[in-house]
């Protein structure tokens, strides 16, 4: 997996910095690599198996930047200009104001002289009515707004830097929707209803009482961080915790271990619980927005099931190393994104590092270690138990801690 993986990335960042104009050579040694690793392989010729490979997956790493990017060179030149566009909403951004409407959509209409645009994904950012409520996914509308070109590269530490990362373009401002071409699907509006119904169940009793509470159960469980009073974002923001209320590996574990703890009731085969945990752990990750940080670790927790189910050798770094495999083969240019670098960053700490830490102090230091257990008194094993809790939960401190210091 890492021979597949590692070089596909490194071609994505080839492809970033050498701006190549084609794919079609790319993808031709992309080819040709393929097959000669396929011929080494067959002949169990390691030695011209792994060069092979690797240039293969360098090559289709370049090529998919190319073709998720899907930059024109005379865009550059492109001044800002009223524009009339129909959108295909795909994701809508917690609003700061509920008189605003933001996400990312793709263009499906456009009117001349710029017909090139159909296709693309743009960040949008509408003025809202006194009785319009915010796009829901995979709505089609049409908005007006002033079209602006997003630099090539700029600075990754903006919010330009965070689009062009996800393969935007282009950002429509000050823009207000002129009607609802087509409304959204009914499972997504099923999904609006729901977040509406857990926004409200999570603020029954407490919402008129307490809002700063209702406000930080909301955050940490819907993602909905404009819930969050000023003092709170303030102070998450300057103790370095701000991303507890991203909905990501933290979030999608808690679901993911309660799924799998009730479903062994409804004592069905291991992989109808398989399909059935997917589903309703979905269903949860589409009601939150699907952001991509809870994607991929839907994806984690997925690839982990699926080899606990086949019964296969414990090994998490290779489900973890498969699952961003898979995400990069979707969404290559996600590699590009802080959460990205986050996710994978420090979960592989977390394994190969925090992990072996506790184990090693374990291995240095354990109460009574030359008392046979059978002999150990109540106390001894609960110092013990207490031990080996924090031993574990230290060194995985440690680990991410300085996984994300770096990040």
């Amino acid at each position: 997996l890492l021979w597949v993986a590692v070089p596909f990335i490194l071609g994505l960042f080839a492809g970033r910095v050498g701006e190549f104009a084609s794919t079609a050579w790319l993808l031709g040694g992309a080819l040709l690599a393929a097959g000669a690793a396929v011929a080494f392989a067959y002949r169990q010729a390691p030695r011209g198996w792994a060069p092979a490979i690797v240039v293969a997956m360098f090559c289709a790493g370049s090529a998919a930047y190319v073709q998720h990017r899907a930059r024109l060179p005379e865009w550059e030149q492109l001044p800002a200009r009223e524009a009339r566009l129909t959108l295909r909403v795909e994701r809508v951004f917690s609003p700061a104001d509920p008189r605003k409407s933001s996400g990312l959509a793709r263009v499906v209409g456009v009117d001349d002289p710029l017909h090139e645009l159909v296709g693309q994904r743009l960040y949008f950012s509408l003025a809202l009515g006194q009785s319009e409520h915010p796009p829901i996914r995979s709505a089609e509308i049409a908005a007006m707004g002033v079209l602006i070109t997003l630099p090539r590269n700029p600075p990754m530490d903006t919010f330009d830097g965070y689009l062009t990362g996800a393969g935007i373009n282009f950002r429509l401002t000050r823009g207000r929707v002129l009607a609802t071409e087509q409304p959204a699907h009914g499972y997504y509006r099923f999904c609006a209803r729901a977040a509406e119904r857990c926004h409200a169940i999570l603020g029954q009793g407490i919402a008129a009482k307490r809002p700063a509470l209702a406000g930080l159960l909301r955050a940490m469980m819907l993602g909905a961080t404009h819930e969050l009073s000023d003092e709170q974002h303030t102070l998450f923001m300057q103790s370095g915790t701000m991303h507890l209320f991203a909905i990501s590996g933290l979030n999608i574990g808690v679901i993911a271990g309660a799924l799998a703890a009730l479903l062994p009731l409804l004592r069905l085969p291991a992989w109808a619980r398989l399909v059935m945990g997917a589903l309703l752990l979905w269903l949860f990750v589409d009601i939150t927005g699907a952001a991509p940080s809870a994607v991929r670790a839907f994806i984690m927790a997925v690839f982990l099931q699926v080899a606990l189910v086949l019964e296969r050798p414990a090994n998490v770094l290779a489900a973890l190393v498969a699952s961003a495999l898979a995400v990069l083969l979707v969404s290559p240019l996600q590699v590009f994104s802080a959460s990205f670098l986050m996710s994978y960053g420090i979960v592989t700490a977390l394994l190969v590092l925090g992990l072996p830490l506790g184990d090693a102090w374990l291995q240095q230091w354990s109460p009574w270690r030359h008392l046979p257990k059978p002999t150990w008194n109540r106390w001894q094993r609960g110092i013990d138990w207490a031990w080996r809790l924090t031993a574990a939960a230290v060194a995985i401190g440690v680990a991410t801690t300085l996984v994300s210091l770096l990040t």
